[in-house]
């Protein structure tokens, strides 16, 4: 079941190149912070897309329409992952206190069990916010559902803890290694134009900066806005596991 999403995920994402371009052009302007929100926005059309579906459907990507409601669903969902951070980063904020309190051979001991304990919550918390969103999808964008808590947790429990981080295990990996795979693919062509073009008594240097820039481009336009969709859709479909 994990690799029917993964499968779905990634055809899935490459349904339309057009939209993944558009969502680059967004993420170019990211570092002004309000198009951030329609970027979230956007992954959370394809969460909702995902919850409301099935795996292996014929879902087609979310239209950047109705920006106004997009970029409210963006401010929500960050807001919903600043909350769910705050209880990770409070946890380890209190045994730092506690550990600088305690000079001596305690102070690192304290420290070293505070960052455990931050590391098994904060995995526990991340969980949770991904459901919880998922949840607030699929209750027709209710904010308050991202926080019920209990049925979070009931949800989780019906998929499997052990299923639902292994499942962002793979996420995690796959990411890696298509960005990878891409960036090395690149590289290497301009390598070899370099290094031809060396062999020839030409300057190199272009090219090899050539390569580096069409690297940035095909990340920024491409390869980061299909591994947004692709986890995004991951997300929801492993949501409906438990429906």
């Amino acid at each position: 079941m994990i690799l029917d999403i993964y499968k779905d995920a990634i055809e899935y994402s490459a349904k339309d190149w057009k939209k993944l371009v558009i969502l680059g052009v967004i993420c170019l302007f990211s570092f002004l912070l309000l198009p951030l929100f329609l970027i979230t926005g956007y992954n959370y059309r394809v969460i909702n897309t995902a919850v409301h579906g099935i795996i292996n459907g014929k879902d087609e990507l979310p239209e950047f329409d109705n920006l106004f409601d997009m970029f409210i669903d963006g401010v929500k969902i960050v807001i919903v992952q600043v909350i769910y951070l705050i209880i990770p980063l409070l946890i380890f904020f209190i045994f730092t206190f506690v550990s600088g309190a305690f000079p001596g051979p305690a102070s690192p001991v304290l420290m070293i069990i505070g960052c455990l304990i931050t590391f098994i919550i904060g995995i526990i918390t991340c969980l949770m916010s991904q459901m919880g969103m998922c949840h607030m999808a699929y209750h027709d964008g209710a904010f308050s559902k991202a926080f019920a808590f209990s049925e979070i947790k009931e949800a989780i429990d019906e998929i499997g803890w052990f299923k639902c981080i292994i499942t962002y295990i793979g996420l995690i990996i796959i990411s890696v290694v298509l960005a990878s795979v891409v960036t090395l693919i690149v590289t290497g062509i301009f390598t070899v134009f370099g290094v031809s073009g060396a062999v020839l008594g030409a300057d190199p240097s272009g090219v090899f900066i050539l390569g580096a820039f069409i690297n940035s481009l095909i990340t920024m336009f491409l390869v980061g806005p299909y591994l947004s969709i692709f986890n995004s859709r991951s997300i929801g479909l492993l949501y409906t596991m438990q429906i």
